[in-house]
């Protein structure tokens, strides 16, 4: 199997890790080694969140249009099946 050059950097969304410069307030990078933290777990755990999170809002923005148009046709018509339901 070939290997690429350390130069060379692997295809975006190949999955995996990358090593990067990170810039930490010294008080907390501290802190956080004398409680034996994993930084790089929980920086990679929450960007993942702060990434979704931002996904989820710009899709929100994105199809607001849509949203309000289905909601003001549920205020105004229902929902479907609304009379079959028994509860």
């Amino acid at each position: 199997m070939p290997t690429l050059p350390t130069t060379e950097r692997p295809p975006s969304g190949t999955p995996g890790k990358r090593a990067i410069n990170l810039s930490l307030s010294s008080d907390v990078l501290l802190a956080a080694k004398q409680l034996d933290i994993n930084i790089s777990k929980v920086c990679d755990q929450h960007l993942r969140l702060v990434v979704q999170r931002e996904q989820e809002r710009q899709w929100r923005e994105q199809h607001a249009d849509f949203i309000a148009a289905y909601n003001g046709t549920i205020a105004a018509e229902g929902l479907p099946l609304d009379e079959w339901k028994s509860f």
